[in-house]
């Protein structure tokens, strides 16, 4: 079974994770993001990413994450490579957070390039220390790049879930809109990134993002030999 649908229009590739009630983010759901994503590098095209309402992603699957040590490694480095591929893509990546976005599901946010949140009662934020999982190394440094400074201590350390109105000023979110206007909101923003020149946007994202993206080579390393308590 699919656990992500495609659609394309104007050759803008809207990715819509589709993995249960909570979109857990599991290595197959991982495997299809990245074929969804060779298509649009191929092609050269906006992609915006999303899930059901009221939700874009619990998560990791927990019953992966829980089944072994070395499934759990696994699955963290999966997960730390996507979104290392998401932040040195070709073309921008818009993020439509249709919900809560939690742990991982709040880790793709913070990889794409434009993120647009849905008003309503959602929590987005990072719960690993809240459930026991010592946050890795690689997730530090996706943090650490996205999030303002007097918010990454409330984020990373002390697991805080953010409002979606909140979770703009913590660096999760752009921009907030009614869920009736957020996928006419991203259209209209793929619809603007269409007038970049696509050569110059890889260029410069490769070159802002050198610093983060040399830094998550090296803590995916280091995370692969960690051990993760959950």
């Amino acid at each position: 079974m699919e656990m992500i649908n495609v659609a394309i229009e104007n050759n803008v590739h809207v990715i819509t994770l589709n993995n249960g009630k909570v979109n857990a983010i599991s290595p197959q759901v991982i495997s299809e993001i990245h074929t969804a994503l060779d298509h649009a590098e191929q092609e050269k095209a906006i992609v915006i990413l999303t899930g059901q309402a009221g939700i874009f992603s619990g998560g990791f699957d927990l019953k992966t994450m829980k089944s072994s040590p070395e499934a759990a490694i696994g699955l963290v480095t999966l997960g730390s490579q996507l979104a290392r591929r998401m932040l040195a893509f070709p073309t921008p990546i818009i993020g439509v957070c249709t919900g809560h976005a939690i742990a991982k599901g709040a880790f793709l946010m913070l990889s794409c390039d434009y993120r647009i949140g849905c008003a309503g009662n959602f929590k987005i934020g990072l719960n690993e220390v809240a459930i026991g999982m010592t946050m890795h190394n690689a997730g530090i440094e996706i943090a650490r790049n996205r999030l303002p400074i007097n918010y990454l201590t409330r984020a990373v350390i002390n697991a805080e879930l953010f409002s979606p109105e909140a979770a703009t000023v913590a660096g999760f979110l752009d921009v907030v809109v009614e869920e009736e206007q957020l996928m006419a909101t991203a259209q209209a923003v793929a619809k603007q990134m269409q007038t970049l020149n696509m050569t110059a946007h890889h260029g410069t994202k490769l070159k802002e993002r050198a610093e983060i993206l040399a830094s998550l080579d090296a803590a995916i390393e280091i995370d692969k030999k960690s051990i993760i308590a959950l």
